[in-house]
């Protein structure tokens, strides 16, 4: 993919993520009404991580603009994809509009296919950096919507079984953490495999911007409390912040 095309899902992220904080914005003059004060921080959560996209994005179509950088793309698609927790309002706008359950049934899809899409993305940022062909990034970012849609699209959802933070409360929750927590751990290996391969000690602080990301991201989507907001925000947002720097040191000088 050239650097134009590449670019070009940059500002297509950039919009998508401005549309979303404008959902938000107008979604929360009927939702926050009808809120108890314990639901507050979870409201938060939607409009931090809207805003977190929108804000990297742009960061990261300025900074690697006219930077070949295989694995930027996958970041941003792993930036972006937080957006999609606007699927979360769909909860409470049921409450005030009662609207048919199949379309919590669609948000919770869409929501899931954000969050899988997301991490899988990271995933493939650190199979990049350890020598993955990327030649063909069409190929590889269908092979990305395939899997994706393979784990979402399988598992039966009870729109009455979710939490707050629209997460299952029970069936298939356990599956969901493993699946987690093996990308997360595969992704982060293969960052230290990258610094072996390419003799490089920026992938090993790439890797540790990984895991501070992934961590804030676990915080985000599985509290509904400030502490797990406030830690989860500043977790994300640094260690995203702390990845690209490396990984746009790591390509700078090629």
């Amino acid at each position: 993919m050239t650097l134009s095309g590449r670019n070009t899902f940059f500002k297509i992220g950039i919009f998508l993520s401005a549309i979303i904080i404008l959902a938000v914005i107008a979604a929360s003059f009927f939702t926050v009404p009808v809120y108890e004060s314990s639901n507050y921080a979870i409201h938060a959560v939607l409009a931090l991580c809207a805003l977190f996209s929108f804000i990297v994005i742009i960061l990261i179509h300025f900074s690697f603009e006219r930077t070949p950088t295989p694995e930027i793309l996958y970041i941003a698609f792993f930036t972006v994809s937080l957006s999609f927790e606007v699927c979360r309002l769909f909860l409470p706008l049921h409450l005030v509009f009662n609207f048919p359950s199949s379309y919590l049934r669609i948000s919770a899809r869409v929501l899931l296919f954000a969050r899988f899409f997301g991490i899988f993305s990271l995933f493939t940022a650190g199979l990049c950096a350890a020598g993955l062909e990327v030649q063909k990034t069409r190929n590889v970012i269908f092979v990305l919507i395939v899997a994706t849609l393979a784990v979402t699209l399988g598992i039966p959802i009870d729109v009455y079984s979710w939490d707050s933070s629209f997460n299952l409360e029970k069936g298939y929750s356990t599956l969901f953490r493993v699946i987690e927590l093996l990308v997360f751990v595969t992704t982060v290996i293969s960052f230290f495999i990258a610094a072996k391969i390419r003799d490089s000690k920026d992938y090993i602080n790439a890797a540790v911007g990984v895991m501070l990301a992934m961590i804030g991201r676990s915080f985000l989507l599985s509290t509904d409390n400030w502490i797990g907001v406030c830690l989860g925000i500043l977790l994300l947002s640094f260690g995203t912040w702390y990845l690209c720097s490396k990984v746009h040191k790591i390509h700078l000088w090629l």
